[in-house]
């Protein structure tokens, strides 16, 4: 069995529908990683504490969570565990941690695609204030170590493409870069703020 020493922990978050699954689910393919999907996991080990009626959330114990997930990484025979969830960062033992990617898309894509997949009213413009504002990138930087938080700006690139850029990051060919995304200046530019930032 492996030391935590050589074990990848690699962490993808961002808001709602940037395309956090897909990437992840990919990524965990390509380094035959354990994917550790957060929704699913929680329901698998039973890590709800309830429901949270406003918002059609589940409210996780965050303790218990880390507790299952520190188990989870140090009895794996996988070398490396991609973890999918917006609040993965606020729940993975920090020493586990190799790299957290925070996946950023354009509020104006974003926005169609939220559309597209049924969100709408105060969900919908909470999400995207969200993105708009960097929410889970300020959570990443402030539960995990900010030379481990890689910004990444996936508007209108394929998954494959994506899983490139985070694979390129791990290899040290490419750096791991935050702050340059500023979605609140781009609207603020074109003159938009108030057409897509509603909360």
């Amino acid at each position: 069995m492996q030391t935590n020493m050589e074990k990848k922990v690699i962490l993808i978050t961002g808001t709602p529908c940037v395309g956090k699954t897909s990437v992840a689910r990919e990524l965990a393919l390509r380094l035959d990683a354990l994917y550790i999907n957060l929704t699913e996991f929680s329901k698998k080990y039973n890590l709800a504490m309830g429901e949270d009626e406003m918002r059609h959330t589940t409210v996780i114990d965050e303790n218990k969570m880390r507790q299952k997930l520190a188990e989870t990484i140090n009895i794996t025979e996988k070398s490396s565990i991609v973890v999918d969830g917006h609040y993965s960062p606020a729940v993975t033992p920090k020493g586990k941690v190799t790299l957290v990617f925070v996946l950023r898309r354009n509020p104006i894509e974003l926005h169609k695609i939220m559309v597209k997949n049924g969100f709408k009213d105060q969900k919908l413009w909470e999400n995207l204030a969200s993105e708009i504002l960097d929410s889970c990138l300020v959570d990443a930087l402030q539960a995990q170590n900010r030379e481990k938080v890689c910004e990444l700006d996936v508007s209108g690139k394929p998954v494959a493409g994506i899983v490139n850029d985070i694979l390129a990051v791990l290899d040290g060919c490419k750096k791991c870069r935050v702050g340059g995304i500023d979605w609140l200046g781009m609207l603020e530019q074109q003159g938009k703020i108030d057409e897509y930032l509603k909360i």
